[in-house]
């Protein structure tokens, strides 16, 4: 069992930034992803961005390039999403998620994540 904690999200206003953490417990394969995604009111799950295992390959959502970052603290089993320039189509509920045995074709996908943790809202508003 694998189980994903996500933390860090709230309140900001348009140009903030904010972090996210997803810390993970439990067995994990040798070769898997990471990924973050996020779900708005009324709109489906969408890809923002994930990271691989071991290499540490890193994949965005195009339009999210420039200002978000993933990363990964390995002695923390933890993934963190910086986001920077924030703006008001950033609010969303915002879940991380693993896949494990990923390819390219997949990182993308929603389907293939297997674990996933709570959420964490992020709110962007003036």
């Amino acid at each position: 069992q694998v189980l994903l904690v996500e933390s860090g999200g709230g309140s900001v206003q348009p140009g903030g930034s904010l972090r996210l953490s997803c810390t993970v417990s439990g067995s994990i394969s040798n070769s898997y992803a990471m990924a973050w995604f996020r779900q708005a009111p009324g709109q489906e799950r969408e890809f923002v961005s994930a990271i691989r295992y071991p290499n540490g390959a890193t994949y965005y959502e195009d339009s999210l390039k420039g200002r978000f970052t993933i990363s990964r603290d390995r002695s923390k089993n933890t993934v963190y999403l910086q986001m920077n320039s924030l703006r008001p189509e950033d609010t969303a509920v915002y879940f991380c998620a693993r896949q494990a045995n990923p390819i390219v074709s997949t990182i993308r996908s929603r389907y293939r994540y297997d674990y996933w943790g709570q959420g964490t809202q992020v709110t962007v508003s003036s």
